[in-house]
């Protein structure tokens, strides 16, 4: 087994190497091998093959320097790990399947530390559950990026903040017209996001076209890139796409003519098709699209005053917006596309907003059932950009206790549908509610682009540098629930209904925490009185990730 010890500055492992049990090969079902396109791997999730790996009690870097033990902010120990997971509480016996959540998990290569959260090399992890039982592992995503690190030694592609160390002023002129021409030097660092497709086949993604990378859900293996089969090009996209058992919607910013395509790609192929266009009203460039909403019939695509900025891209080194710029005169806009059509149906503006992620939208009606509006909801951090700064890492590694993570919102659009040009952006409830942070968020999915009530999503306990609690937002009551450990980074709930469920919170939620003491765990919680049930135990603690999914088992 590959190792990546070499990229930490610490002379000695801290794990000793993984000892393979000879279990049979994985289950592999006949369903999904004809389908066309990339290699495919079955959704179903079976029982994996467990490697046991014994763990000696070690002083890790934080540690040796006297600062604490948490274990969010660290790269991870090693590239793989494998094995079952000691159970304090119990797991519903119907929980049965895997949560995989990828996320940033290397930020180093030998002594050279890299600046921003989201530069980390990702590293995904697998909570497999069944019977009460609970397994689990992680593994680094194979991208270019990655193994061109390790490989060399340095950054060779261009990441969140990172550039490539090139060695001379010739390979920097080489690198820059590669990213002009191409985009070759852009990452495929895939450390954002983890997706099921409706044909079961399961992607790492994150904004650049190329880092969407397919892995087998049951052994976290890199497959290999995941080839758009089109000629819709683009070199970024939402790195939150909308994807439900029948389609699979993206945003693709044009950098060039300053608007977005969207796109939808049935299951089972590789080809994206253009439902429509939107151009953008303010601005040279669009606005930075992270995420955004649907509801039954339409695509909702916001354009912030945050935008993408080429110049910012082509700084050796990054200012505080780093590929963006911040253009209040552009205005702020949400557009609403057909998704049947492709046609503009509503273009307001709207007071300016910054988000990195939309909850949900859903569709106002009259009493003869005639669409008046939408609602769109998203975490919305009161148009302050100093929220990108703040996850510069030497920032989360610092805290002295002081309250600077700026103040956030479930912020709410209404956009109506019946010409008015002037849309609404309000606060759902009381932000003080959910500590006056929140992001990281998810809902039911069986509420996607529907009315719903409730979200689940890291909020704060004050004082605090970043999102400290998970909290429950019930949208009707106005209320929210929290979940709170001293001194614990939780990240992302991801909700997962109960089989047979007919209560929008019936069922559990999930989250990967680590703990103040240097530990890690996996957290179930009931999504309804959001009291903790149980919690499963890593040999050692994980750093911070970024968002998930749920491959249940059939």
């Amino acid at each position: 087994m590959a190792s990546i010890l070499s990229f930490s500055p610490l002379s000695q492992p801290l794990v000793k190497p993984c000892m393979i049990s000879h279990s049979p090969p994985f289950k592999t079902s006949h369903l999904d091998m004809k389908r066309p396109g990339n290699r495919m791997v079955p959704h179903v999730v079976t029982e994996p093959r467990v490697i046991t790996v014994p763990v000696r009690p070690v002083e890790t870097e934080r540690e040796i320097v006297g600062a604490d033990k948490l274990s969010a902010w660290t790269s991870i120990r090693q590239e793989r790990w494998e094995g079952q997971l000691a159970v304090k509480g119990k797991i519903p016996l119907w929980l049965d399947g895997t949560y995989l959540r990828n996320g940033p998990g290397l930020w180093n290569i030998d002594q050279h530390h890299f600046r921003h959260l989201f530069d980390g090399y990702a590293t995904l992890v697998r909570v497999s559950f069944n019977q009460g039982r609970v397994t689990a592992g992680h593994r680094q995503v194979e991208s270019d990026a990655y193994k061109s690190a390790k490989k060399n030694r340095r950054v060779c592609y261009r990441e969140f903040s990172e550039t490539p160390q090139n060695q001379n002023f010739l390979s920097y002129i080489s690198e820059l017209a590669s990213l002009l021409t191409s985009g070759s030097s852009l990452t495929d660092n895939s450390n954002t996001g983890v997706i099921q497709l409706g044909d079961g086949r399961v992607l790492c993604l994150t904004e650049t076209v190329k880092g969407s990378i397919q892995i087998d859900p049951n052994t976290l293996e890199t497959i290999g890139r995941f080839q758009y089969n089109d000629n819709l090009g683009g070199l970024i996209h939402s790195a939150h796409p909308i994807v439900t058992e029948s389609e699979f919607l993206t945003l693709i910013p044009d950098l060039v003519r300053s608007g977005y395509v969207v796109a939808r790609m049935e299951p089972g192929t590789n080809e994206r098709k253009i439902i429509g266009r939107v151009d953008c009203r303010g601005g040279a460039a669009p606005g930075w699209v992270h995420s955004f909403p649907v509801t039954d019939n339409y695509v909702v695509v916001p354009e912030m005053p945050l935008r993408y900025c080429v110049q910012n891209l082509l700084r050796a080194e990054p200012t505080p917006l780093y590929k963006f710029e911040w253009n209040m005169a552009s205005g702020s806009y949400m557009h609403v596309m057909c998704k049947t059509s492709g046609k503009i149906v509503a273009s307001v503006e709207v007071p300016p907003f910054v988000t990195f992620h939309f909850i949900n939208a859903y569709e106002e009606k009259d009493q003869d059932g005639r669409v008046t509006g939408i609602i769109a909801d998203c975490c919305e951090h009161n148009a302050d950009t100093s929220i990108l700064d703040l996850l510069r890492l030497n920032n989360l590694r610092t805290f002295a206790g002081l309250d600077v993570l700026p103040d956030a919102r479930v912020g709410r659009f209404r956009i109506p549908l019946d010409g008015n040009p002037i849309g609404e952006l309000e606060s759902a409830l009381d932000p003080e509610e959910h500590g006056r942070g929140i992001d990281m968020c998810s809902i039911n999915p069986a509420y996607l682009g529907k009315k719903y009530r409730y979200a689940y999503a890291c909020g704060a306990r004050r004082p605090c540098n970043f999102p400290n609690t998970l909290t429950k937002i019930d949208l009707v009551t106005k209320k929210a629930k929290n979940w709170h450990e001293d001194g614990a980074v939780p990240s992302e709930p991801f909700f997962v209904a109960r089989p047979g469920a007919t209560k929008e919170d019936d069922g559990v939620v999930i989250s990967i925490v680590s703990a103040k003491n240097g530990d890690g765990y996996a957290l179930v919680l009931d999504a309804s009185s959001f009291k903790e049930i149980a919690r499963a135990k890593f040999p050692y603690g994980l750093p911070y990730g970024l968002h998930g999914c749920w491959v249940p088992r059939f």
